[in-house]
């Protein structure tokens, strides 16, 4: 939404303009011969200024003299500047809103139809690793982060991402767990990964559910919960450079 913030500045700013011109032109066709007519009271000089900056113009009133017509120009720009401004800005964010909520519509009725697809919950390495050869494989697959920016980045590179909490039943409802053909939890924070894994579990059947571990405590945990398919990539790599090159 539009900051109030803006909204205030554009409100005072178009105050100032009205009240301003309308001082100028009082002061200027007060018993004085820059209009056609004379300018006899401050109301007279507001009618003048809101019916030029609104583009009315009826004609009734209108500047004669060089300097009238100069402060009329000023006033017209001015005034259409800054009236425009404004009207873009709120404009511009009611569309914005509207285009929001239309994608999420669409983004729900994606979700609706995920059937024997692979579901990535987090955004590290493993996970976009494993993301970059489903692609190639033409594999359908989501992602779900908590981030947007980084969730809008992987959608203008092609990806079918969505952002969610990934320890909330509700958000990871609509995802069709249980018509999954593997769920990949890949989180840096061992706490969320937990969480996630009992949601996950809750949903669908545990075998289809794998977790990148980083940590032993993590694994142990898992594996009380009843996670089989838990992958620590540190131990994985230990052992191989263990049997490998020592």
């Amino acid at each position: 939404m539009v900051n109030s913030h803006i909204v205030s500045a554009y409100g005072i700013a178009i105050l100032i303009i009205i009240l301003g011109g309308a001082g100028v032109t009082y002061f200027l066709g007060h018993n004085q011969p820059n209009f056609s007519e004379n300018i006899g009271s401050f109301i007279t000089a507001l009618y003048f200024t809101v019916t030029t900056l609104s583009t009315v113009g009826y004609g009734d009133i209108v500047p004669i003299t060089p300097i009238a017509k100069i402060f009329d120009i000023i006033l017209i720009l001015g005034g259409l500047g800054v009236f425009l401004s404004a009207i873009t800005i709120i404009s511009s964010d009611f569309v914005s809103s509207r285009v929001e909520k239309l994608t999420g519509r669409i983004s729900r009725i994606e979700k609706r139809f995920l059937r024997n697809h692979v579901v990535l919950i987090g955004a590290h390495l493993t996970n976009i690793t494993i993301a970059e050869h489903l692609k190639e494989k033409g594999s359908r697959f989501v992602i779900i982060m908590s981030d947007k920016i980084k969730s809008d980045e992987f959608k203008d590179r092609g990806y079918q991402s969505y952002v969610a909490d990934s320890t909330s039943e509700h958000d990871m409802k609509e995802f069709n767990l249980n018509l999954s053909q593997k769920i990949i939890i890949d989180l840096n924070d061992t706490s969320r990964a937990m969480y996630t894994a009992i949601v996950a579990k809750r949903f669908a059947d545990p075998e289809k559910i794998i977790v990148v571990a980083t940590t032993q405590d993590l694994e142990e945990h898992l594996k009380e919960i009843g996670i089989k398919n838990i992958i620590n990539p540190a131990s994985m790599a230990a052992k191989k450079i263990s049997d490998n090159f020592l």
